[in-house]
C-alpha cells in the first residue's frame, strides 16, 4: 500500500481545534487501520502558501503515493474505496453511500457552515436559520427510522454526516432526539476518539513550539 499523507495546518487557534477537517481523513484511516503520516502547511499566509496542493488555499489534502487530492469529501471517498469497512461491496450500497456523502456536503453542510459562521459573528437569528431548521428536521425524520444511513451499518456516509452535525451550536439547535442519538452513536466509535485526540495533540504540540 502506498504511503498515505494527510496535510493540515501547522497550528490553529483554540476555537477551530477538533473541527479542522483533516480530522475526517484521520478518522477514516483509523477506522480502516491505514497507517498515515501528517505533513503541515504554515497557518500564516495559508490562503496562498499551498495553492499547488489546494487551489482554494484550504485543508486538508491527501496524498496516496503519486495521487494527490484536495477536499475532505474526495479524500474520504478515495479512502473508502480502498476498504469494505467504509464502503459496501455491492453496487447499490456504493451508490447509496455516495448519495449520502454528497447530501452531507451539499444539502446540510452548505447551510450549516454559513449559519454557524454568522452565529459566531453575533447574528444568531440570520436569514439561514429557517433553512437550517428545515434541513435538520428533514434529517430528524430519517434518523427516526434508521440507525445508519446505508446498508444497516456504519459507512463513510455516517462518518461525514456525523462530523457535519457534531458542531455544538448545530447540536443545540432545536430538540431532535433521533439526531442527537445518531451523532452520539457515531462519535462514540474508538476511531473517532483516536483521530480527535491525535489532532488535538498535534495543535497542542504546535503551541509549545510557538512559545
Amino acid at each position: 500500500m502506498s504511503e498515505l499523507t494527510i496535510w493540515t495546518y501547522d497550528w490553529v487557534p483554540e476555537g477551530p481545534r477538533g473541527f479542522v477537517r483533516d480530522l475526517r481523513l484521520r478518522w477514516a484511516c483509523e477506522e480502516a487501520g491505514f497507517p498515515y503520516v501528517v505533513q503541515t502547511i504554515p497557518f500564516a499566509e495559508r490562503e496562498t502558501n499551498h495553492l499547488e496542493l489546494q487551489p482554494f488555499g484550504q485543508v486538508p489534502c491527501l496524498t496516496d503515493g503519486e495521487l494527490q487530492l484536495f477536499e475532505s469529501g474526495a479524500g474520504l471517498l478515495h479512502l473508502a474505496g480502498k476498504t469494505g469497512c467504509l464502503m459496501p461491496d455491492d453496487a447499490a450500497g456504493r451508490a447509496h453511500t455516495l448519495q449520502w456523502v454528497i447530501a452531507a456536503l451539499n444539502s446540510v453542510e452548505m447551510v450549516s457552515v454559513p449559519w454557524w459562521f454568522l452565529t459566531l459573528s453575533g447574528h444568531r437569528d440570520n436569514d439561514l436559520t429557517g433553512w437550517l431548521d428545515k434541513r435538520l428536521e428533514q434529517l430528524e425524520q430519517v434518523f427516526a427510522r434508521r440507525d445508519w444511513l446505508v446498508a444497516n451499518r456504519f459507512t463513510v456516509a455516517d462518518l461525514l454526516m456525523a462530523d457535519v452535525l457534531r458542531v455544538p451550536d448545530i447540536r443545540a439547535f432545536g430538540q431532535r432526539a433521533a439526531t442527537e442519538a445518531y451523532v452520539t452513536r457515531v462519535t462514540q466509535r474508538p476511531a473517532f476518539h483516536q483521530a480527535l485526540a491525535d489532532q488535538m495533540a498535534h495543535f497542542r504540540q504546535a503551541d509549545s513550539i510557538r512559545r
